[in-house]
C-alpha cells in the first residue's frame, strides 16, 4: 500500500498493489507461444507462395501435354500423369491455405488470451475511483484478503453530505435547493454556505421528523470529521404578510391556545391559530387577531378576565 489515512489522491492513482504470483511467468510463457505461431504462420504463408508457383507450372504443363496429346506427340499416359500433377498441386495449395486460416485463428486466440492475462494482473493494482480523501487503510501488507473485502476507504469531497431533520410541524415548504447556513460543532465561528440537496421521501415516523441532505456550496478546505455534529438553518421561502406575536405571548385557557388583549383598560381572552416560527422568537398568527389589537406580551402570572394590569414601557432585569 501506497497511501495512509489522511491523504489526498486523484482519480486513477494507484494505491497498492496484490502480490502477482506467478504472473509474470504466465505472460512469458504466452508470449512465447504468439512467438511461435507468428513464425509458424510466416512458414505456412511462404508454403502457399511455394505451392501457388508449383501450381501454376503443373497447370501450364498439362495444359501443353494436352495440347500435344491431340497432335500425337505424346502417349495418353504422359497428358494424364500431368493432369494428375495439376491436380495434386492444386490440393496442396488448399491444404495451405487452410493450413494458414487454422494459424491465424490459434494466433489471434493466443493474443487474447495474452490481453486476458495483462488484464487480470492490472486487476491486482488498487486504482482510486475517484479524486478524495483516505479515511481508513483496514489491511497492512502480507495480509491475505478476499474478494470484496474493503482495504482503503476513499470519500469522495465533492459528494460530502450533511444528514438533517426537521420538525415536520416546522418543515413545511422544504425543498431540494433551497439555500441554507451550515454551522460545524468544531467550528461554531463560522457559517458555511451550502444548500439542501435532496428531502428524503421516507420520514421518521417515530419522531415525526423530516430527513434531508444538505450540501456545502464549497466544500471546506480542512474537511471536518466524519460524523461530526452540525446545525444547518435553511432559508425557506417568504410567506405572504400576516400578524405575528411574540411566542411568549401565547397562552392557554381551558384548552385552548390564545392571547390576552387589552381593550378599554380590561383584558379579554381571544383564540388564535397559529402557524410557523422564526429563530427570532415570533409565531406567526393566521386567524383570530385583528390589525391595532393590543396584545399582552408577559405577564408574570397566570391572568384571567378579572384580572388587573399595569403596563410598563419595559421590564425590569432581575438583580
Amino acid at each position: 500500500l501506497t497511501v495512509r489515512v489522511g491523504d489526498l489522491v486523484k482519480e486513477g492513482q494507484i494505491l497498492g498493489a496484490m502480490d502477482p504470483v506467478d504472473w509474470e511467468q504466465r505472460l512469458a510463457a504466452q508470449d512465447s507461444a504468439i512467438r511461435r505461431l507468428e513464425a509458424s504462420l510466416s512458414a505456412a504463408e511462404a508454403r502457399i507462395v511455394e505451392v501457388a508457383a508449383r501450381g501454376k507450372y503443373a497447370s501450364a504443363q498439362a495444359k501443353r501435354y494436352d495440347n500435344l496429346l491431340k497432335g500425337d506427340a505424346v502417349s495418353l499416359d504422359a497428358a494424364q500423369a500431368k493432369q494428375q500433377e495439376a491436380q495434386a498441386t492444386a490440393a496442396l495449395q488448399n491444404s495451405a491455405k487452410a493450413e494458414r486460416d487454422a494459424l491465424r485463428a490459434d494466433l489471434a486466440r493466443a493474443r487474447e488470451d495474452r490481453k486476458g492475462l495483462q488484464r487480470q494482473k492490472d486487476n491486482l493494482l488498487l486504482v482510486s475511483p475517484a479524486e478524495g480523501l483516505v479515511t481508513a487503510r483496514n489491511v497492512e501488507p502480507g495480509t491475505t484478503v478476499v474478494a470484496g473485502q474493503a482495504v482503503v476507504e476513499v470519500i469522495d469531497r465533492k459528494k460530502l453530505w450533511i444528514s438533517v431533520r426537521f420538525d415536520q410541524a416546522m418543515a413545511s415548504g422544504l425543498a431540494q435547493g433551497l439555500p441554507a447556513s451550515i454551522t460545524l460543532r468544531s467550528r461554531g465561528d463560522q457559517a458555511f454556505p451550502g444548500r439542501i440537496l435532496r428531502v428524503e421521501p421516507l420520514a421518521d415516523a417515530v419522531t415525526e421528523e423530516l430527513l434531508a441532505k444538505a450540501v456545502f456550496d464549497r466544500v471546506p478546505d480542512v474537511l471536518p470529521p466524519l460524523g461530526e455534529l452540525a446545525e444547518v438553518t435553511v432559508t425557506l421561502p417568504a410567506l405572504p404578510a400576516t400578524a405575528v406575536v411574540p411566542d411568549g405571548s401565547l397562552q392557554r385557557l381551558d384548552g385552548e391556545l390564545g392571547v390576552w388583549i387589552l381593550e378599554n383598560g380590561s383584558i379579554s381572552f381571544r383564540p388564535v391559530k397559529t402557524g410557523r416560527r422564526d429563530l427570532e422568537g415570533f409565531v406567526q398568527v393566521l386567524t383570530g387577531l385583528e390589525k391595532g389589537d393590543k396584545i399582552v406580551q408577559y405577564t408574570k402570572k397566570a391572568l384571567s378576565p378579572r384580572s388587573r394590569v399595569k403596563i410598563v414601557e419595559s421590564l425590569e432585569a432581575k438583580k
